[in-house]
């Protein structure tokens, strides 16, 4: 698991955690939440990266029904990645 995946596994089950991820290192800084396990942050990222799915999905969905592709927006110069 990289960084990033770590970073957005643990604020998906630990919303406004205080850590910090140095190399492959957790350094919980939290004093009101428990800090996760390695078993949690991995539950964290399948379930982050679904809600990103979805919610991509979701978008494309609502772009479909106005006729439009995100290849559009890119176009227009609004969209994102």
């Amino acid at each position: 698991m990289n960084s990033l995946d770590k970073l957005n596994g643990i604020l998906f089950i630990r919303p406004n955690a205080e850590f910090v991820i140095h190399g492959n290192e957790i350094i919980w800084l939290d004093k009101n939440q428990t800090q996760p396990t390695d078993q949690e942050i991995n539950a964290g990222i399948i379930a982050y990266k679904e809600k990103v799915k979805n919610e991509k999905a979701a978008a494309e969905a609502k772009l479909a029904a106005l006729g439009l592709t995100t290849d559009d927006l890119k176009a227009l110069g609004l969209g994102g990645n």
